[in-house]
């Protein structure tokens, strides 16, 4: 069941996670009737149900029989999204402290097709503003899918402009908010090479790219 599967991501045991999704199934119930349904075996149900409960998933609804009931799974995904989103502002202010912010002059040099794909969705996952993007047709489909809504966007062909990748390659051209920018040569199929690219802050690169998409848009219109 995929909801146990996810359950479990977000730090349930099996036995957990089976038992809460049968006590979601039942409503309320005994932890033989639990244990049954969740396929858990009797010696153990009793101490994941505690500490189902310990979680706040699960709470006592009787002692004679004791029953169990399940507690609001909205809630619990609640705590847990607000838990994750802790995390990750704790990891967002220590790496900080490890590494600062990439000077906007650098660089970064990127080797096969699967990083450069990979940025590029990172890039428009991100995107604020506006985005700039030509080249590939089938990469820019699937980033204009992915694109935030909102996102103000601006797409071109490279048709009729100078050449900016060596024979054999395919050029894909993406800037991001005025403050990231990628630059991709993909190779056609049947030559040989591999995919590369680079990654950039720097304004000017940024700002030269969003003229060149602004050019080609202009000349394929």
């Amino acid at each position: 069941m995929s909801a146990v599967i996810h359950l479990q991501a977000l730090g349930l045991t099996e036995y957990e996670a089976r038992a809460y999704t049968a006590l979601l199934a039942l409503g309320r119930a005994v932890p033989a009737r639990v244990a049954r349904q969740a396929g858990i075996p009797r010696p153990k149900i009793y101490e994941t149900l505690e500490r189902l409960e310990g979680r706040g998933l699960a709470a006592k609804v009787g002692q004679n029989p004791l029953e169990y009931a399940p507690l609001s799974a909205r809630e619990y995904l609640a705590r847990s999204r607000r838990s994750f989103d802790d995390r990750l502002a704790a990891l967002d202010r220590d790496l900080s402290r490890l590494a600062p912010d990439p000077a906007p002059e650098a660089v970064y040099h990127l080797n096969g097709e699967a990083a450069i794909r990979s940025l590029a969705e990172d890039l428009i996952l991100n995107a604020r503003r506006v985005v700039y993007m030509a080249g590939d047709a089938s990469l820019a489909d699937k980033l204009e899918r992915l694109t935030p809504r909102g996102v103000e966007l601006f797409r071109s062909d490279l048709k009729g402009l100078p050449d900016i990748a060596a024979p054999g390659q395919l050029a894909f051209l993406l800037a991001r908010d005025n403050e990231a920018a990628l630059i991709g040569h993909f190779i056609e199929e049947g030559r040989p090479g591999e995919a590369h690219g680079v990654h950039t802050h720097n304004p000017v690169v940024i700002h030269l790219i969003e003229g060149y998409i602004q050019l080609a848009a202009k000349k394929n219109a």
